[in-house]
């Protein structure tokens, strides 16, 4: 899916790109931003993808094709949202996949793909952008890591991997960027109720919980909340932060 040519009327809402808004964290998401004032831009893998989240946005958005691990992808999909609407004060780095497996059995393409897709995006995704946020002396990045990051997890380890370099990365940019106004954070979910986890065998779940002292799964708009705040004026004086979203599964 392409935006249009003709660029609307400046109406003042600060603009909020979210990648991987299909479903799950990242459309509650943008649709949380959407709810905050936000024009929002959700990026998707695929044109019925990207009309899906047109669809669920309406009037406060639209969805478009990025992959985030292709250097030309992203530049084709900031080209068309720069022709529409300028360049995004708001940032949400969302999207990402998995390969697990153990690292005996992991294939080279398995690494490479969730390394590239979760942790080499952050440079592709966020770069563009920069120049217009220090010009506006005003930005707000947040990047999706997760707890494993910090717990580590068998079978994950191209997915830790990229999470933990995700944090990494997440304070150095803060600490290169602060004085700007622009702030750079991160969110690391625990297990929260997806799509993913309605999947599982319900003994899988009672497991997962019984490893969580607030006693549940975490809900996408656990999540979303968490986002909201960090994207708004009155978090402006945190940055180079993890924040830790799981129910006391970790605590660290």
């Amino acid at each position: 899916m392409t935006v249009e040519a003709d660029k609307p009327a400046d109406d003042g809402r600060k603009l909020a790109l979210v990648t991987g808004a299909t479903r799950g964290i990242g459309a509650a998401i943008a649709q949380r931003l959407a709810g905050d004032g936000h024009r929002v831009i959700g990026t998707a893998t695929s044109d019925q993808g990207a009309a899906q989240i047109s669809e669920a946005l309406a009037d406060e958005g639209e969805g478009l094709v990025m992959r985030v691990e292709d250097e030309a992808s992203v530049a084709d999909a900031y080209r068309q949202i720069e022709d529409r609407y300028g360049m995004p004060l708001v940032i949400v780095n969302n999207a990402g996949v998995t390969r697990d497996n153990l690292l005996l059995r992991m294939k080279s393409e398995d690494w490479q793909t969730v390394v590239q897709t979760n942790l080499s995006s952050m440079y592709l995704v966020i770069k563009p952008a920069l120049r217009n946020m220090m010009k506006a002396r005003w930005g707000r990045i947040i990047n999706l890591s997760s707890v494993v990051a910090r717990m580590g997890n068998p079978g994950q380890s191209n997915y830790v991997a990229s999470k933990a370099g995700i944090e990494g990365f997440t304070r150095s940019l803060a600490q290169e960027i602060a004085s700007r106004g622009i702030t750079v954070n991160a969110v690391a979910p625990g297990f929260i109720e997806t799509d993913m986890t309605a999947q599982l065998e319900p003994d899988q779940v009672r497991q997962m919980r019984e490893r969580i002292p607030a006693g549940r799964l975490g809900s996408v708009e656990d999540i979303a909340h968490a986002v909201s705040f960090l994207a708004s004026d009155g978090a402006g004086y945190v940055t180079g932060e993890t924040l830790q979203i799981n129910g006391g599964l970790y605590m660290g």
